[in-house]
């Protein structure tokens, strides 16, 4: 059997909530009890340890005293690079002119060296010297004799000095004291003996 809709209770709403007022008794008692309750001590912030980050200030600061150190490319550019030595001058034939003048007599030989009888390091050396003073004292031409030589026997080393000091002149140690030479006329001994234009001093 099926109630009907006025037999239904209806849902009853909460009443309004009004704040009650204290009475005097109550209020005496709320002042003794706030009096006697004391404020809870709040710790002081900052007080946790402070954990450094990775850019904390620390590594900026070492950062700021040590300079960076440069690239190998910054540092290759910034080496001065040392001067290279100045090239030998290249050697210049004595013109025909010349040649023919001091075949002749006409020009005049400042010096003359004879390199008979020396072995190849000996004969290096004194050349050597003999054309460093040569130029230090301003001569122009000077005569090496080399001696003709053989094919053997005691003449053997001339021979290898004939072919040897045109390959020393032609050095750079030499170079920077010889103009250049050329083979002697055969009245100053042909083919053992060669005309030397000494460089003079700048």
């Amino acid at each position: 059997m099926k109630r009907s809709s006025s037999t239904l209770i209806p849902e009853l709403s909460a009443p309004p909530h009004r704040k009650r007022a204290l009475s005097e008794e109550e209020r005496a008692l709320w002042e003794s009890v706030a009096k006697q309750t004391k404020p809870l001590r709040k710790k002081a912030r900052g007080t946790k340890p402070h954990v450094a980050s990775p850019d904390s200030k620390k590594p900026a600061m070492a950062k700021a005293v040590a300079p960076p150190k440069p690239s190998p490319a910054v540092r290759m550019a910034r080496t001065p690079k040392p001067n290279p030595a100045p090239a030998a001058p290249p050697l210049a034939p004595i013109g025909r002119r010349e040649r023919s003048q001091l075949s002749r007599g006409r020009k005049e030989i400042d010096a003359r060296l004879d390199l008979h009888g020396m072995t190849q390091i000996r004969a290096h050396r004194v050349l050597l010297t003999f054309l460093q003073r040569a130029h230090s004292d301003g001569l122009t031409f000077v005569l090496v004799i080399t001696g003709k030589g053989k094919v053997g026997g005691a003449e053997s080393e001339r021979g290898v000095l004939r072919r040897q000091v045109p390959q020393w002149l032609s050095l750079p140690e030499f170079r920077a004291l010889v103009v250049g030479f050329e083979e002697a006329h055969i009245g100053h001994g042909g083919e053992g003996a060669l005309y030397v234009r000494v460089r003079r001093v700048r």
